[in-house]
């Protein structure tokens, strides 16, 4: 719809402040970057960035110089004679991004630009686009299924779960605050940790009933506008794998299912009450498998989503009469 290839049917699609609606597809100065880079395999580096340029019958010396001078900065000068059958996937990524340079777009669409790339390259190529959309400070506008590029990446995210957007938010607020149990999960590595719980208020506090212990809900986690609609009702608590610790003295037991050691910190997978939840810990820690433990929950970071819409509980966007 922002590039023009499907009508919009109802809303209103502004460019710089210009309605765009009905605006043609050649009109709308927008360049795609596609997953595939969809290079012209008969042509070199240089004529695919020239290609655009040419029938826009901007002039052959102005064509050089633009693209020339996108090369440099993309760093590909000594690819412009090759053909894309005779680069690297790293290297077809850099001449699809010269190709959409060259036109100065307003807004770059990319469709998944690294997913065919090896992990390598993909921490490279994401490098060098950060530092592109710096440079250029033209609005990038970046489809991704890797929350990592979503979240190392964008300055806003919009999560997206069958066609319907979840939340629009920077990434800080997506990971802190998430509106709902979708985004919770799907933002994060390992994903958040989902535990059954009670809503209860007791000696004027509002506790969770986690296994058979009562943990507190402090105060700046909640609305208690919100909290008093769903007390005595189960409801599902949020933990990220850091706000899981592992510990003899904790109240509630678990059994240690698997221990992952990622170097600069060990993910301890553990049993609670038939749910399998991830615990991050710092540093290389050794955990017998099949041993119990203790458990403890960091109650500062907890959510708490509703059981049947799945909507966050201590997100203070909510609508009180959604």
């Amino acid at each position: 719809m922002i590039a023009g290839l499907e009508s919009i049917d109802e809303g209103a699609l502004f460019i710089d402040g210009v309605l765009a609606n009905k605006i043609s597809q050649k009109d709308r100065n927008i360049a795609m970057v596609f997953q595939n880079y969809a290079l012209y395999p008969h042509m070199n580096a240089y004529k695919n960035m020239e290609f655009g340029l040419k029938m826009r019958k901007v002039s052959k010396h102005e064509r050089h110089e633009i693209v020339m001078r996108t090369a440099e900065t993309l760093q590909i000068g000594r690819l412009l004679d090759r053909k894309p059958g005779e680069m690297s996937g790293g290297e077809r990524q850099r001449v699809a991004l010269g190709r959409a340079m060259v036109r100065n777009p307003e807004i770059f669409l990319l469709d998944e630009p690294l997913s065919n790339l090896d992990a390598a390259l993909r921490t490279e190529t994401r490098y060098n686009i950060m530092k592109l959309h710096k440079k250029l400070g033209a609005t990038f506008i970046y489809v991704t299924h890797d929350q990592t590029e979503a979240m190392t990446m964008a300055n806003r995210i919009a999560v997206m779960n069958k066609g319907r957007i979840e939340q629009a938010d920077t990434p800080e607020r997506i990971y802190k605050y998430p509106a709902n149990k979708f985004v919770a999960e799907f933002i994060g590595m390992p994903k958040m940790n989902m535990i059954p719980a009670k809503l209860m208020h007791e000696g004027g506090k509002y506790h969770l009933l986690i296994g058979k212990a009562k943990y507190v809900i402090p105060e700046n986690r909640f609305n208690s506008g919100i909290l008093d609609r769903f007390l005595n009702e189960e409801v599902i608590a949020g933990f990220r794998a850091e706000d899981i610790m592992t510990s003899e003295a904790g109240a509630d037991k678990a059994i240690v299912e698997l221990t992952e050691i990622a170097g600069p910190e060990t993910f301890i997978h553990i049993n609670f009450e038939n749910n399998i939840l991830i615990s991050r810990r710092s540093g290389i820690i050794d955990v017998l498998v099949g041993k119990t433990t203790g458990m403890q929950f960091n109650m500062d970071n907890v959510h708490i989503f509703d059981c049947e819409t799945g909507i966050s509980l201590l997100n203070m966007e909510i609508n009180l009469n959604s």
